[in-house]
């Protein structure tokens, strides 16, 4: 068979990590790896190949010398060909076949949808744990195969490959933890479901970026169908619009993380009320929500929260999650509305010599405009008036204001305080 055209695996290999672009270092946790073996390529004994390769993005079409390939790759274990022009599962194979200790492979990017995978071809992938198919258009069926032949097979990446729907595997893939099918286009529940029923020991399932409808499935349902998901990401599902499809999460009887941002149904809350209503409500069993750990103790604000937010809806309106809280917690007091902004005048009185009058002044303003402003009150000039200033709580007495540029509600000056002014002595 003719080799097809292109840049090879091994010279791609020997042209980037040559001496002269991946130097030879010694020490612990480098490593590095020099074949000793006196036969084979003269460049056998000049590469210093890393455990884990990254030859991305290097328009590699091909094996090469699976000799060679063998003689230099025993000891790696992560190797990453993505963004490549690899469209024949055969040559892959070749590649893979010769890496005996390969545990990470990632080949997204590459053109591979253009062959079959054959299982005898997929037998060479049998190590490998993590396996990255994104933007690959892998069809379902070249998925199946791989499961068959991937006993130790844990995490999978399915992106950006343009699924509308899954196809179920003859057998189900008891290893697979973790599952990464992002921008697809999954909008039915029961297609989600076969992912269930493929991977019954699934951990994690990232999901966002799909357009997810209504969860139609019975409670019983999703626990057999998942029964070990712990976390699950569903960032902007565009479908989902109703409270009753977050409830349904509730049924996997091993969640404990949800991702749930950019999803129409809480676009209408704050920031606030929506984190604080998922947990208090729909999410009880949490304990991470959008990457932030519930604490016990945001966990009992929520649920405050949550009977002080419905206590005023109808009756028919208000969730059952309400009375089982209000039976927690009993009928809470609606809180009290605190004005924090700063105040902005003050009704005071002005006592001079046997006068006392009643003003209001502005606390945006100075020491300096206040005297202005007392002027035409004590019949003083501002040059000679001493004011002072009693605040009705203070223990030590009035207080001069003696700094003309001092803004007046840097004392705290409350209604009913007092200021006294008093002629300057010549």
């Amino acid at each position: 068979m003719d080799q097809p055209s292109g840049r090879s695996f091994m010279q791609v290999l020997c042209e980037k990590y040559s001496p002269e672009n991946f130097p030879y270092r010694r020490g612990p946790g480098m490593g590095v790896h020099v074949p000793a073996t006196p036969q084979g390529s003269p460049m056998k004994d000049r590469l210093n190949l890393p455990s884990v390769l990254v030859l991305n993005s290097c328009g590699i079409t091909c094996a090469g010398d699976e000799n060679e390939i063998a003689a230099f790759c025993a000891h790696v274990s992560e190797l990453d060909l993505s963004d490549n022009k690899l469209e024949d599962w055969h040559e892959v194979s070749k590649i893979v076949s010769n890496v005996p200790h390969l545990e990470f492979l990632n080949l997204s990017s590459n053109p591979l949808s253009l062959s079959v995978l054959e299982r005898r071809c997929a037998g060479s992938f049998a190590g490998v744990r993590k396996l990255v198919l994104n933007n690959s258009k892998a069809s379902w069926e070249t998925v199946h195969t791989i499961l068959q032949e991937l006993p130790d097979l844990e995490e999978l990446f399915l992106c950006l490959n343009d699924y509308e729907t899954v196809s179920c595997s003859p057998v189900c893939c008891q290893s697979l933890k973790l599952l990464h099918i992002t921008d697809n286009n999954l909008q039915d529940w029961t297609e989600i479901r076969k992912l269930g029923i493929m991977f019954p020991s699934l951990d994690t399932l990232i999901l966002a970026n799909n357009n997810l409808t209504t969860i139609e499935e019975s409670e019983d349902s999703l626990a057999r169908l998942f029964p070990n998901l712990r976390s699950i990401n569903l960032h902007k599902s565009a479908g989902l619009h109703c409270w009753e499809d977050i409830d349904k999460l509730n049924s996997f009887p091993k969640l404990e993380e949800v991702k749930l941002l950019g999803i129409p149904l809480l676009q209408s809350y704050t920031t606030e009320e929506r984190r604080k209503l998922l947990i208090a409500s729909r999410l009880p069993s949490i304990v991470k929500l959008n990457g932030s750990i519930v604490a016990d103790g945001e966990r009992e604000d929520s649920e405050r929260f949550f009977i002080r937010y419905y206590m005023e809806f109808p009756e028919e309106e208000v969730p059952f999650r309400y009375h089982e809280l209000v039976t927690k917690y009993g009928k809470l007091e609606p809180l009290a509305v605190v004005d924090l902004r700063p105040q902005s005048s003050a009704k005071v009185e002005v006592h001079f010599k046997d006068k006392v009058e009643e003003m209001s002044i502005r606390l945006d303003q100075t020491v300096a405009e206040l005297k202005k402003q007392l002027k035409t009150v004590v019949q003083l000039s501002t040059s000679n008036m001493l004011l002072f200033y009693l605040d009705h709580e203070a223990p030590f007495g009035p207080e001069e204001m003696k700094y003309n540029s001092r803004a007046l509600h840097s004392y705290g000056i409350r209604d009913g305080d007092k200021l006294y002014v008093e002629p300057r002595m010549k």
